[in-house]
């Protein structure tokens, strides 16, 4: 398994994951051909922090995928952007969010529906041209219509289903 990234709370991006950094996968076999390289993913994952959990266990659940590398543009509540209005915070998910990302991961939860922030990254993702990934929720049937109607592709809470997604959705 490699090394996984996040940005720091100071929000540094690093370099442009947008264009994926390809680098051999380390197996040590195999003649450099495709199937021996892989990508550093470059992902945002919209969520409500009022179910930061269902964040958690989806991070969790990539950091653990084999041959899966991601640099993580989300930040956790405990990171949250200092900004004195709704038009700054827009801003900095923008530019420092979504913007770096090459695909747009929404947790699909009721809850989603009913977000103001998450309706926010998903029209943000659609202006910047970033797909987007809906999540079904882990152990639940129902999920949102909205994320549903945005979303240019929906999985179900599986490893492979999400991870494959992610490859194939990525610019």
């Amino acid at each position: 398994m490699g090394k996984k990234y996040t940005p720091s709370s100071t929000g540094d991006s690093g370099s442009s994951p947008r264009q994926g950094t390809r680098k051999p996968s380390g197996s040590g076999g195999g003649a450099g051909t495709t199937t021996d390289r892989r990508q550093d993913y470059a992902i945002f994952v919209s969520h409500s922090w009022d179910y930061d959990q269902e964040y958690a266990r989806l991070v969790r659940l990539l950091e653990e995928a084999n041959r899966f590398d991601f640099r993580n543009y989300s930040v956790p509540e405990q990171e949250q952007f200092d900004t004195a209005s709704d038009e700054e915070l827009e801003t900095a998910l923008r530019e420092k969010q979504i913007k770096p990302s090459s695909v747009v991961v929404v947790l699909a939860g009721l809850y989603s529906t009913h977000s103001k922030w998450i309706g926010k990254e998903i029209r943000i993702a659609k202006e910047e041209g970033k797909p987007i990934l809906g999540v079904k929720p882990w152990g639940s049937d129902r999920t949102s219509n909205y994320v549903e109607q945005h979303a240019d592709e929906m999985v179900s809470w599986n490893t492979d289903s999400i991870v494959d997604a992610i490859r194939d959705l990525a610019p």
